[in-house]
């Protein structure tokens, strides 16, 4: 009776002892299990992210690839703009025209922008006469172009405000350390919370005028559709294409002219559609006789063009690229070339 007993006994820890090691067994199975569960989810999440940046890649290499397309589209249009038409440049002109062509899957946009219909910044490195401005007559500098350009595009500016700004637009853009006026050098920047300093280079893009002393973003908003930068030491002169200044830029017209806004408009919606045929039509303008410009003001109004921007837009499945591009047009040569390129951005 004893020897069945513990015969029960061991018999029921054996059972015991064997049930405890396959409860253990089946925990290791399950953690096996869930190891392997959490590394192929793993694995496959990381395989998804792959496959999609892949694509975005291959999307964004091909919206890229359009906007170069784009640009070499518009590199043969200039070059036979020059060819037919060398002398004079218009808004009539095919090239004036907003480019859009449709792709499977997305497409391209791109528009042509003449930059001497614009005030370009960089003028303002020139040097300035000396002698006070007439009130009746045109501007006699290009800084005070400027200043004139800042009281009509910008509401409410107080003349100390664009005094400030144009001197210290000259101080940013000339090679020395000295003061011109109400201008500001690097002691001015340098005590800035964020602290820089003057570039005393000419600039490279507009957006630098954010930089200059005395702008508020306000202003930088009614400003920046009237000016440009042409990034071309070689091409730092006052040109403006009167044939091409648009009625949206008639601020530039009337800053240089010294005259309104709505009589630089009626200037601008009188010019024939294919232009002036030369500039003396456009000085023979009444509220242009009236200014008595001078020979060298007059050599500031053109008829032709050297500088584009191309503006392009493409898009492609998800992706979507912009890329703003300048081209100069060297009469001599009879060459188109790209002086410069930048991706992203607004444009």
């Amino acid at each position: 009776m004893k020897l069945n007993r513990a015969n029960v006994q061991r018999k029921y820890l054996s059972n015991l002892q064997a049930r405890s090691q396959r409860g253990i067994a089946l925990l290791v199975i399950l953690l096996i299990v869930a190891i392997v569960s959490v590394l192929a989810t793993e694995m496959m999440a990381r395989l998804q992210l792959n496959i999609a940046r892949t694509v975005n890649i291959k999307d964004n290499n091909q919206a890229y690839w359009y906007a170069v397309g784009a640009e070499q589209f518009a590199e043969k249009s200039l070059n036979q703009l020059m060819t037919l038409s060398p002398d004079s440049m218009n808004l009539g002109q095919p090239w004036a025209q907003v480019f859009e062509y449709p792709i499977d899957g997305g497409g391209i946009q791109a528009e042509l922008v003449d930059l001497q219909s614009c005030f370009n910044l960089n003028t303002l490195s020139l040097p300035q006469p000396q002698e006070p401005q007439d009130p009746n007559k045109a501007a006699n500098g290009t800084a005070q172009a400027f200043y004139k350009l800042m009281l009509l595009s910008i509401d409410d500016v107080d003349s100390f405000t664009a005094d400030t700004v144009r001197d210290s637009l000259i101080d940013w853009l000339d090679a020395d350390g000295d003061i011109t006026g109400y201008g500001a050098e690097d002691a001015e920047y340098e005590s800035l919370r964020f602290p820089y300093v003057a570039a005393n280079a000419l600039m490279t893009n507009k957006s630098e005028l954010r930089l200059i002393n005395g702008i508020e973003m306000s202003d930088l908003r009614n400003l920046l559709p009237h000016v440009c930068v042409i990034p071309d030491l070689a091409f730092n002169i006052m040109e403006i294409n009167i044939n091409t200044v648009t009625e949206e830029n008639a601020h530039v017209l009337g800053a240089i002219l010294n005259i309104t806004v709505d009589a630089a408009k009626r200037i601008i919606a009188s010019r024939p559609l294919d232009g002036f045929a030369n500039t003396n039509d456009f000085f023979s303008e009444p509220e242009i006789m009236a200014k008595q410009l001078t020979d060298d003001q007059k050599k500031w109004f053109v008829l032709k063009t050297n500088y584009f921007m191309l503006l392009t837009k493409t898009r492609y499945n998800n992706a979507t690229f912009k890329m703003t591009s300048i081209f100069k047009l060297d009469g001599d040569s009879g060459s188109v070339s790209v002086i410069s390129r930048e991706f992203g951005g607004i444009n």
